[in-house]
């Protein structure tokens, strides 16, 4: 049961609230790095050698740029919301989850609480699939791009007539192929079957849904309307698991229900908003990318704690002298 470290009011505590762009965990080797993600190997310091240290830092992109401005709370939003999501889920699939108490963690990484409270998972390594599974409900981004050209979603026919952002008469399976840089590509599943098999994407492509459906169906109860998400899995002793993140702000496509008017863009619980700052200055996209003024970046905190606590029922704890 998803039961974060709360005070009576349900607002979740953590340590060390300074933002983080990049983590320094002396000793730990670092297996990767990611445009938010900081992931390090615990292999050979526990008896269980098939572990990773994953930490969202507060690193934000956009553009395919990372932004050297942190946005307030955003990786612990990040991280949270994936263990309130995996707990949630945990009856229709099994993932590589295995804590985010700080105090379980294997030496020397308790001693680095400030960095990793909050915002940090060890897992289960797995041999992850080179495939996002991405659901649609909506017809939004590059669904509703491919369709006023074509009448189709990676290949998918949809009726004649959709605006943007309408709802779908039913949910769609849209894989994409994982970029090293620059954006996803999307595939059609043939192409997806080519590269995997046809049993594994056929049982990609139902789990995805199924998770989905379940997911905007209580996301509704809440208010808020999920328009479309990616999955990443793998593969961790034989058990074909969900992992990295899930259904956040990132990873999602979060619209207020209240809001919702199909026949254009939505308002979105994401970086948009970080965006549109960057479209209004008339940004290049070249690099150096620019420094966010602080009340950006704190809106978009703020926008993401939002749909935390939205979806959650639980705030995070506030400290407006971070940026």
């Amino acid at each position: 049961m998803y039961s974060p470290d709360c005070n009576p009011e349900g607002t979740v505590n953590f340590t060390g609230n300074q933002v983080i762009l990049e983590t320094d965990l002396t000793g730990v080797e670092r297996y990767a790095r990611g445009k938010v993600r900081d992931v390090y190997s615990v292999d050979g310091m526990h008896d269980d050698p098939a572990r990773l240290l994953i930490v969202a830092t507060d690193r934000i992109s956009a553009f395919d740029y990372i932004l050297g401005t942190g946005i307030p709370d955003k990786g612990r939003v990040l991280t949270q919301l994936s263990i309130f999501w995996f707990d949630f889920l945990r009856d229709v699939t099994a993932n590589h989850f295995l804590t985010a108490d700080v105090s379980q963690y294997p030496d020397p990484l308790p001693r680095f609480r400030d960095q990793l409270e909050g915002r940090s998972m060890l897992v289960k390594r797995a041999k992850m699939i080179e495939i996002e599974c991405v659901a649609r409900g909506y017809l939004s981004g590059s669904g509703w791009k491919e369709y006023r050209e074509h009448g189709t979603v990676c290949g998918i026919e949809l009726p004649a007539g959709l605006s943007e952002s309408d709802k779908l008469p039913e949910p769609i399976f849209t894989p994409a192929t994982k970029a090293q840089t620059g954006h996803d590509e999307n595939v059609p599943f043939a192409h997806m079957v080519s590269l995997i098999g046809e049993d594994l994407a056929k049982r990609l492509r139902d789990l995805t849904l199924e998770i989905y459906t379940r997911a905007a169906q209580y996301a509704e109860t809440k208010g808020i309307v999920i328009a479309d998400t990616k999955f990443e899995f793998g593969f961790a002793g034989g058990d074909l698991v969900l992992g990295d993140e899930v259904l956040t702000p990132d990873s999602s496509r979060f619209w207020p229900a209240e809001t919702y008017k199909p026949g254009g863009p939505q308002f979105s619980f994401d970086k948009q908003y970080v965006r549109d700052y960057l479209e209004s200055i008339h940004w290049n996209k070249q690099p150096p990318a620019p420094p966010l003024p602080a009340e950006v970046a704190e809106k978009t905190g703020q926008k993401y704690r939002e749909a935390y606590r939205i979806l959650t029922g639980l705030s995070l704890g506030v400290d407006t002298n971070r940026l």
